[in-house]
């Protein structure tokens, strides 16, 4: 998908740097994929103690 974006040229030369990117679609793709993975895992850290917790679970037999 070809898009045109105003990007903060600074702050792509850092992340392009850092990352050790070899092109600024290199480094944009990355960017978007962590910040997806990122957003992902504050959905799945919200849910620590809204589950109810089972008291007969028995994690060593599970590993069996």
């Amino acid at each position: 998908m070809a898009t045109n974006l105003a990007l903060d040229d600074n702050l792509l030369s850092e992340a392009l740097e850092i990352g050790r990117f070899k092109s600024k679609k290199e480094t944009v793709n990355v960017a978007l994929k962590e910040f997806v993975l990122r957003r992902k895992q504050q959905k799945i850290k919200d849910l620590f103690g809204k589950m109810p917790f089972d008291d007969d679970y028995d994690y060593k037999k599970a590993r069996k």
